[in-house]
């Protein structure tokens, strides 16, 4: 079986953890280029993972002529990189979130689509092993509908000057919380409306930081099931906290990472059971991506996804400065 080639664009920190990933799988994907937009440091870069070095994007497709390309860069700086290797017959992983607007979105989804090609979006918490034994227990009828989920992000670092500009990462909510959005969205289904308060507290002094730093949405169902998450950046310094809480008819689980979580019985015989595994995400999601492309199992994570959840946190957004519920 030959090796899928694949390029990688974007050469900052989650570049470095797609590349991983992919030196994991080296039996079945060779990464033969990576491309940045600064020579110095992506030929650095390059070196490090034994690929091609471009700072053109149409030069990189043309010569390395990749089967899959990793779009891992800020979102901002989403200008069409995607239709244009999907126009080349080129599949597509692409970091979340997958746009700053749901017009991008959507022409991203609808160039993917008509290419015929694999789109999937880099929701890589879906992958863990505590996530999937619950999936298993919901698809078995194990579980009863949902009737809460809480979840949150916490950290406490300025990041990159780009995340800090709420025009170029959308803001915390769109950035980070987006996540944990994401797995509600996953569980509980597409939500009616979303409501949102967020405020820029604690770094209004730093230069540049003018997204929120302190974030709470409720996304409401129609049916009466309700969805709470919540996001700071004022936390433990150099810790990225995660974790989140799913109660339904039967049964309550507590995640505090997609890899863990104790799930509790809460109907009948009382139970509990704990999931304690090291997956890593990133080596299953890309596992996942290539078998998708040989045919050989459906994506997990499709585009349209990205876009879905994008609409969720990017209405949450709104609402947060209109400060009144919006209706999806």
């Amino acid at each position: 079986m030959a090796r899928l080639k694949v390029a990688l664009l974007g050469c900052g920190n989650i570049g470095v953890r797609h590349a991983a990933a992919a030196r994991e799988l080296q039996h079945e994907l060779d990464l033969v280029a990576c491309c940045g937009r600064e020579p110095g440091k992506t030929a650095a870069f390059a070196k490090t993972i034994e690929a091609a070095p471009f700072t053109d994007f149409a030069e990189m497709l043309a010569v390395a002529k990749p089967d899959l390309l990793i779009v891992a860069l800020p979102p901002f700086a989403h200008d069409g990189q995607v239709e244009a290797a999907a126009r080349a017959g080129v599949h597509v992983l692409v970091e979340k979130p997958i746009a700053l607007s749901n017009e991008r979105a959507r022409a991203m989804v609808e160039t993917v689509r008509a290419a015929g090609v694999i789109g999937a979006c880099g929701f890589m918490y879906r992958f863990g092993a505590a996530v999937g034994r619950w999936e298993s227990l919901m698809a078995a009828g194990q579980t009863g509908r949902i009737g809460h989920f809480s979840g949150n992000f916490h950290s406490n670092a300025l990041h990159a000057p780009w995340w800090r500009s709420r025009e170029k990462s959308g803001g915390q909510m769109v950035e980070q919380l987006i996540h944990i959005v994401d797995l509600a969205r996953h569980f509980l289904g597409m939500p009616q409306t979303a409501y949102a308060r967020a405020a820029n507290l604690f770094h209004r002094d730093v230069p540049g930081y003018d997204s929120e730093d302190q974030s709470a949405i409720v996304l409401g169902y129609d049916d009466g099931r309700i969805a709470v998450l919540h996001a700071s950046n004022s936390v433990v310094r150099g810790r990225w906290a995660k974790s989140w809480q799913i109660i339904t008819e039967r049964r309550t689980a507590i995640f505090t990472d997609w890899n863990r979580a104790e799930i509790f019985t809460t109907v009948g015989e009382p139970g509990s059971e704990t999931i304690d595994e090291a997956r890593d995400v990133f080596v299953a999601q890309l596992e996942n991506v290539a078998a998708a492309i040989r045919g050989a199992a459906p994506v997990k994570v499709p585009l349209e996804e990205g876009a879905k959840t994008l609409e969720i946190v990017l209405a949450a957004r709104r609402s947060a400065d209109e400060r009144r519920e919006i209706r999806l």
